[in-house]
């Protein structure tokens, strides 16, 4: 008598076999949607992503990645979209304590009036601390994974960082007059040669060199930066013709804009990211171009300044790698909200070209990931969903009122989607936000230690 094989059994042996033959690998997250920012801008429906140690290792349908990976976790999100980690190319963490300090102001005044007075009655090392520790809280929390940050006292923003377990092109502040981290610039150099020997090589922290502005710094300082920075191999990040003061009084001074007396010093000639380029004319988007310079356009902070619009449809159309930033709080905006930029970056282009379709949505999300990671010079390893590159990503929540219904996943993520909506975030192969809580900072002892600081900015002020 012949003995048949149940249906069952057969079913079971094809999985033994299918799990003998599956790849390893530590963490499976799927999502109803997958949006990989890949070169064919790939939009999966009911996708998933494997991932082993820090890298992604396969990106598909999630039937696929089920049937040909064997995870050790897995996070399974049938009403979110699942996407890559925001890239911020511009923002000042630690400043996130001064958040609502002088608000309404134009930038020189907020600067010379405000800020820089503040910061030298408060800013200290522990000060720097805990403002990072605030900024990268609502950054992680609100899907943002790398952050671009200048400010002092940046070797404790890239300890914050690292303890964050988030991502960051961190760089410490040089500029022309006494501040809380040097009295000099030299002072200031010899310290930023310090924290680049430290956190040079390091997984998740680029050090760089940060001359504030060209207003700000000598010509020989600027110089010196750039020197610095080669040598290390390390980014250069700076303030770039945010203003129209800015440019007039170049124009004044030299007869040339900002981008041409920096090019003529040679500060583009090495790896650059320079921020706001508001007041840039189409001879210096050329040189923008020509020095592969990085855009960190922010649209919130030109907007509440009153800075202008950078001609951003103009960079785009270049092939200028530009990338979006809150700048953040204190006063150029109060908050480090990326869904935020992605949304005022489209519309503000629109409603200034009097055109709907120039800065789609597609365009802007491409802005806050890949190229994003393209102005950072950082896009073989960030800013799609990949094999091969970080597990940086996010899973953004599809079961609220603002996000249903879904006929375009890009659009819901640019336009209707906010921070609040983001539930989990990964960050280089490891889960840093699980169901809307942080898993690596103490949120509770950071909000109080916030208010403590809020009430001694205040007494200062007074």
């Amino acid at each position: 008598m012949t003995v048949r094989p149940s249906m069952s059994r057969i079913c079971s042996f094809f999985l033994f076999v299918c799990a003998l033959s599956a790849e390893p690998a530590d963490w499976i997250w799927s999502a109803r949607y997958v949006i990989t920012e890949n070169p064919q801008r790939r939009v999966i429906d009911n996708g998933a992503v494997a991932i082993r140690g820090q890298r992604i290792v396969g990106v598909g349908a999630k039937s696929e990645i089920d049937a040909r990976f064997q995870a050790k976790q897995r996070l399974d999100r049938p009403d979110a979209i699942l996407a890559p980690g925001l890239i911020d190319t511009h923002t000042h963490a630690a400043m996130s304590l001064f958040r609502g300090i002088a608000d309404d102001k134009n930038l020189q005044d907020w600067l010379n009036k405000y800020i820089f007075p503040a910061e030298a009655r408060n800013v200290s090392p522990e000060f720097v601390r805990w403002g990072t520790r605030l900024g990268c809280l609502e950054m992680l929390l609100g899907g943002t994974t790398t952050f671009t940050d200048m400010y002092y006292f940046e070797d404790v923003v890239a300890e914050v960082a690292k303890e964050a377990g988030m991502r960051g092109v961190l760089g410490e502040t040089i500029i022309g007059f006494p501040v809380p981290d040097a009295k000099t610039p030299a002072d200031a150099l010899k310290f930023t040669e310090g924290y680049l020997r430290r956190f040079r090589n390091d997984p998740l922290v680029v050090p760089a060199v940060a001359p504030h502005a060209l207003y700000t710094n000598s010509d020989e300082t600027l110089k010196a930066a750039r020197a610095l920075a080669n040598k290390y191999n390390a980014p250069l990040v700076m303030h770039l013709s945010e203003t129209k003061k800015e440019n007039d009084d170049e124009q004044a001074k030299r007869h040339r804009s900002p981008t041409q007396t920096l090019d003529a010093l040679g500060v583009f000639n090495g790896r650059t990211v320079a921020a706001h380029c508001v007041w840039t004319s189409a001879a210096d988007l050329q040189i923008l171009k020509t020095r592969g310079v990085g855009v960190a356009h922010c649209p919130s902070s030109n907007m509440k300044l009153a800075s202008g619009v950078a001609p951003v449809v103009k960079m785009l159309a270049m092939g200028i790698a530009v990338g979006l930033g809150p700048d953040g709080p204190a006063g150029s905006n109060n908050d480090f909200d990326m869904f935020e930029e992605m949304d005022l970056a489209a519309k503000l282009q629109k409603v200034t070209t009097l055109d709907p379709r120039a800065l789609p949505a597609a365009t802007a999300l491409e802005m806050a990931t890949i190229r994003g990671a393209r102005a950072l010079g950082m896009e073989k390893e960030i800013g799609s969903l990949e094999p091969g590159k970080r597990a940086d990503m996010i899973l953004v929540r599809l079961d609220r009122p603002n996000a249903v219904p879904v006929y375009d996943a890009i659009s819901q993520m640019v336009y209707a989607l906010k921070a609040a909506d983001v539930r989990d975030v990964m960050v280089d192969g490891k889960p840093v936000v699980r169901d809307a809580r942080i898993l690596t900072l103490n949120e509770d002892e950071i909000l109080r230690k916030a208010a403590e600081y809020g009430v001694k900015v205040s007494a200062s002020l007074k």
